[in-house]
């Protein structure tokens, strides 16, 4: 089913989305020597971006839920 394969690359979007985010934020506290140093990284977009990859997480998972749930509804129908 095509809306699987969509889901599930959505979700493999929002994931590397949400790793990279927590990458550039921890890179930033590893890097920084003084406190001037954490100015280099929007905290507050990375938050914002780390947030908006857990919804998109959660939608597609709710995407792969209701296409499972419409399959084992068309195989009941059909046995």
């Amino acid at each position: 089913m095509q809306a699987l394969a969509i889901a599930a690359a959505g979700m493999t979007a929002a994931a590397e989305r949400l790793t990279a985010s927590a990458q550039r934020v921890a890179s930033a506290d590893v890097r920084a020597e003084t406190a001037e140093d954490l100015k280099d990284v929007d905290y507050g977009k990375e938050r914002v971006e780390q947030i908006s990859a857990q919804y998109d997480f959660r939608a597609n998972a709710k995407v792969v839920q209701t296409a499972d749930q419409m399959t084992g509804a068309l195989l009941n129908i059909k046995a």
